[in-house]
């Protein structure tokens, strides 16, 4: 990877490559350097991810989403890691460039796939390279919460298995509240929804979170709303290339006398504090926040990655692209902020 002399935005920083760990024979983990004064911008969640910028001859560059498998309780340095996918642009590049020392244009950390209690159980399924996000979950509940952990893990065979002697390390250190089970295609072929019901049926109390491929997803909420569990105690991650450049600054709104009229008022609930402001209909509400220096969650400004989801708890809104949320998930009342413009006058919204 080239060196990065400096950031092409002013959300987005420089770090250095510390280390390249190969996973399997198609996935490796990127270690990053976080230098002191930046360390408080890279606190992260578990189950958030990072946006990489990755040189491209055709384009000049593309962005990436990549899940972080390390825990921000259990290890020193960020870590993500990728995966090679047929014609994968960026997940390719990296397995066959990423070096130690080399730097990468990094967003902060983001992403709302995070439990809000450790101390809950949980009920994690992964896919493949879904196993990331979820891994990092499953570390951070074993090192800070309390409560008892599955993992139905999924994968084509044996040496897909991405975290072979990490996973097997921790249900021998934590035999009482870790229990795995692997799902190997090549043995069992592809688990069905019926399979998924009887692997769940004893833990439908439990939180699920889940990562993969979506027609593993589909099958994992079939397998759940099947078996009677609420659809606000399920989660689950999706990612999608994004086509724009979300490293590129905001350009200002510009709002006509006319537009600024017929505005709508909305009161905004951010990290606990309330911000009222107007948001002319054409605007997104990630727009206006910006706008107004608002530290507001985001990342593709695309509505592919769910970094902006909020809740509408007044009012109505419309979306221009909403395809990653669940039909269930918009009846809740959730929203991408990149992606919604006001439709009533009035509206009350929570980060």
């Amino acid at each position: 990877m080239t060196t990065v002399e400096v950031p092409h935005g002013s959300r987005s920083v420089v770090l250095r490559i510390a280390a390249v760990i190969t996973e399997t024979a198609d996935a490796c983990s990127l270690v990053f350097d976080v230098p002191g004064d930046l360390r408080e911008r890279f606190e992260y969640k578990p189950g958030q991810f990072l946006t990489l910028r990755i040189p491209s001859e055709l384009t000049g560059s593309v962005a990436r989403c990549y899940s972080l498998a390390s825990s921000p309780y259990t290890d020193d340095k960020p870590k993500v890691t990728v995966k090679r996918t047929a014609g994968g642009y960026g997940s390719n590049w990296l397995c066959d460039n990423a070096r130690p020392g080399q730097e990468v244009e990094v967003l902060p950390p983001s992403g709302v796939f995070t439990p809000k209690n450790l101390d809950e159980d949980l009920l994690l399924f992964a896919a493949g390279s879904g196993i990331t996000p979820v891994m990092s979950i499953l570390k951070s509940a074993l090192a800070r919460g309390s409560g008892r952990i599955v993992l139905v893990y999924a994968n084509r065979d044996q040496d897909s298995v991405i975290f072979a002697t990490e996973l097997h390390e921790l249900t021998q250190k934590h035999p009482d509240r870790l229990t795995v089970v692997h799902w190997l295609e090549t043995l069992q072929g592809l688990p069905t929804v019926s399979a998924l019901i009887g692997l769940s049926r004893p833990y439908t109390e439990y939180r699920a979170f889940m990562c993969g491929p979506r027609a593993f997803m589909d099958s994992v909420h079939e397998a759940l709303g099947g078996l009677g569990v609420p659809r606000d105690r399920t989660h689950a991650e999706t990612f999608n290339s994004l086509a724009g450049d979300p490293f590129a600054d905001q350009t200002p709104v510009e709002v006509s006398e006319e537009e600024a009229a017929d505005a709508a008022t909305v009161e905004v609930e951010l990290d606990g504090e309330i911000h009222e402001l107007r948001w002319p209909r054409k605007q997104t509400l990630v727009d206006i926040m910006l706008d107004k220096g608002l530290d507001v969650p985001y990342s593709c400004q695309e509505g592919e990655c769910g970094s902006c989801a909020c809740t509408v708890l007044e009012g109505e809104v419309e979306m221009d692209n909403a395809e990653i949320l669940d039909p269930e998930d918009i009846e809740n009342g959730y929203i991408l902020g990149c992606q919604a413009h006001p439709v009533t006058d009035h509206l009350r919204i929570q980060f």
